[in-house]
């Protein structure tokens, strides 16, 4: 009797290891790759909602200034110097903050700078305001140098518009004077 218990308390063996193992390797290699495009699908949005939400702050920003003058309320005018572009996100957040916006997103989802666009010198302008992400760049760096580039193809003037396939994580995403004019959408 002491035999048959023995016997049976032996384990698994050598193979049948093996074989979960194997199973278990082949269920990583199905579901790791959804999950990183799941990761990359969440920065991107996350960084859409961000550029909306600043540029909502943007907009009402842009109402005070210029609406309040064509409502005829007393405004300064005269301090309308021409396109006075403020660049820096230091400058733009004291525009911003706290009056319109918390506090204004400096990083991207993939933890990198957005490059804000905002003239303040004449919010009448056609083109006052923008913000830009470079996406999922290594040449896009986390302190804004890449905003250099970006600046000295505004104001909003882009090279490509519209939207573009949306598991392209590389393209740019641009919000300027009220809309996305480069997103990522599914295109039928």
């Amino acid at each position: 009797m002491m035999r048959r218990l023995m016997k049976r308390e032996r384990g698994f063996t050598l193979i049948e290891l093996l074989i979960v193992v194997a199973i278990i390797g082949i269920i990583a290699a199905l579901l790791i790759p959804n999950f990183l495009e799941s990761l990359q699908k969440a920065k991107q949005k996350r960084t859409m909602a961000d550029e909306r939400s600043a540029g909502t702050a943007m907009m009402a920003w842009l109402t005070d200034e210029a609406g309040a003058a064509a409502a005829g309320y007393p405004v300064d005018v005269s301090s309308w110097t021409g396109d006075t572009f403020v660049q820096v996100y230091t400058d733009v957040a004291d525009v911003l903050q706290p009056r319109y916006v918390q506090q204004l997103p400096k990083l991207d989802g993939w933890k990198y700078g957005f490059c804000y666009t905002l003239n303040t010198g004449n919010p009448s302008a056609l083109q006052v305001m923008a913000i830009w992400s470079g996406g999922q760049r290594p040449d896009t760096e986390p302190d804004g140098t890449a905003c250099d580039t970006f600046i000295a193809e505004t104001p909003l003037t882009p090279a490509s518009s519209g939207p573009y396939d949306p598991s392209s994580y590389t393209n740019d995403i641009l919000w300027a004077d009220g809309s996305f004019v480069i997103w990522p959408e599914k295109v039928k």
